[in-house]
This record gives structure tokens, C-alpha cells and sequence, in this order.
């Protein structure tokens, strides 16, 4: 929060310092940007305005709209030794901002939550009519797009698979495919709809799960993966590797 409440002092200062130097002067001087310390100087002005751009952005999407000029006269009038805010009201109501926005950006987490819940709800009460679609005891659902002829895993095993992710909307979250390398992981290391999926794969398939929250992420908001997400996964069976290591020992 300290780290906020500084950041948005220090781009609210060069925002205003801008704006000052452009009234002192009819026309902007020229930028230079030949010098190392020129370009310095400009890339520190520049990244933090790109800062204090999203940070404004961030507050709107919450509803929050700061009045820019007051920000300007607040830097302009502690410049000149006229701030009308002592410095323990401005550490009050900056605090009280970040308190705000954090509210608020939790009430929003909590509305995506139900909706994306309400939606996987009626998108899962949908999928489960299709033709070749099966549903599991306990509500994983699975598509066979292609039936291999090999072994079927353990939870006790280790796999290696092809698999592109997907929200309901059609976005990718995940791809071993886009990366052009295939995931190794143990069954007991991965979300419980994975773990339940791949036992029924024999090795050589290729299945579509589509999973509900409580069997993936649940309410962790993951950030590509909202909260209450349901996901839909398709999934190539490549190997068994633990067979190989024994393979091996032998």
C-alpha cells in the first residue's frame, strides 16, 4: 500500500511538472533525446506516466474517477509551499483510496465469480445432452475424439501429453501445442478433473473434458483463469512414463 500511495505521488508530480513547464512557455520546448542522460531523464518521465496512466484506467474500471487538474494544483501548491492538505491528511485520504480501491476490486471478483458459476452451470446442463458426451459420477464430462489401443494410467503414474485449454468464451489459457512441447507431470500433480480424465485414456486418445470449478481451480482467481471457471480442455494420451522408467530398471 506504501508503495502505491508513493508511486501515485511521484506521477502525479511529474504530470503536474509537465503541465507547469507548458504554461511557463508558449510553445513546448524542443525534445532532445541525443544524450544518455536525456534519454535517462525522459524514460524515467515516460515509465512513470505509462504508470500513472494504468493506475487511473485500474480506478475507473472500479467506478473511481480522479479529477486530474486537482491533481496538477495539489503538485502545483505543495511546489510552492501552499498545500491545503497537511501531510497526515494526505497519507489519510491516499490510504483511504487504496482501502476503496481494494473494496471495490474485491466486490468485482466476487460478481465475475457468480456469473462465471451461473454460466458453467448452464453451459455444463447443456453440454451433457450432446451425443457422445459422458458424465461422470462426480460431474466431469468427456468427449472421446480419438480411442488409442494403449495402457490406461494409475493415479500413481506419470504422463505425457498434448493439450490446448480454453474458456467457455473460446479464449486459450494454456497450450502445450502454441509452446511446441509436450507437459510431463505425475496424475496426483495436477486439478482433480485431470486426474479422474486421463485414467479413463487409454494411451494414444485424444478426449475433450470439460471440467467445472470444483473439479479445476475453484473460486482462486488465477488471473487467464477467473473464478468458478469452468474449463474445457483437449487432451492427447502421449505416454505412460512411469512403464519406461521401469522398462529401464529392469
Amino acid at each position: 500500500m506504501k508503495q502505491t500511495i508513493k508511486l501515485s505521488l511521484v506521477a502525479a508530480s511529474v504530470l503536474a511538472l509537465a503541465a507547469c513547464n507548458q504554461k511557463a512557455e508558449e510553445k513546448p520546448a524542443e525534445l532532445k533525446l541525443e544524450t544518455e542522460a536525456q534519454q535517462q531523464a525522459y524514460g524515467i518521465g515516460a515509465s512513470v506516466g505509462n504508470f500513472l496512466q494504468k493506475d487511473l484506467e485500474d480506478k475507473s474500471s472500479f467506478g473511481i474517477e480522479l479529477d486530474q487538474a486537482l491533481l496538477m494544483r495539489g503538485f502545483e501548491d505543495a511546489l510552492a509551499g501552499k498545500a491545503q492538505l497537511d501531510e497526515a491528511k494526505i497519507r489519510e485520504v491516499l490510504t483511504a483510496l487504496d482501502t476503496s480501491v481494494r473494496e471495490k476490486q474485491a466486490e468485482k471478483v466476487k460478481l465475475e465469480a457468480e456469473q462465471n458459476k451461473a454460466e458453467g452451470e448452464k453451459y455444463l446442463a447443456e453440454n451433457a445432452k450432446k451425443e457422445g458426451v459422458v458424465v461422470t459420477e462426480s460431474g466431469l464430462q468427456y468427449e472421446v475424439l480419438a480411442e488409442g489401443e494403449g495402457k490406461k494410467p494409475v493415479d500413481t503414474d506419470h504422463v505425457k501429453v498434448h493439450y490446448k485449454g480454453t474458456l467457455l468464451d473460446g479464449t486459450e489459457f494454456d497450450s502445450s501445442y502454441a509452446r511446441n512441447q509436450p507437459a510431463s507431470f505425475g496424475l496426483r500433480q495436477v486439478i482433480k478433473g485431470w486426474t479422474e480424465g486421463l485414467q479413463l485414456m487409454p494411451v494414444g486418445s485424444k478426449f475433450k473434458f470439460t471440467i467445472p470449478p470444483e473439479l479445476g481451480y475453484g473460486e482462486r482467481n488465477l488471473g487467464k483463469i477467473p473464478a468458478n471457471s469452468t474449463l474445457i480442455f483437449e487432451v492427447e494420451l502421449l505416454e505412460i512414463q512411469e512403464e519406461e522408467k521401469k522398462a529401464e530398471a529392469e
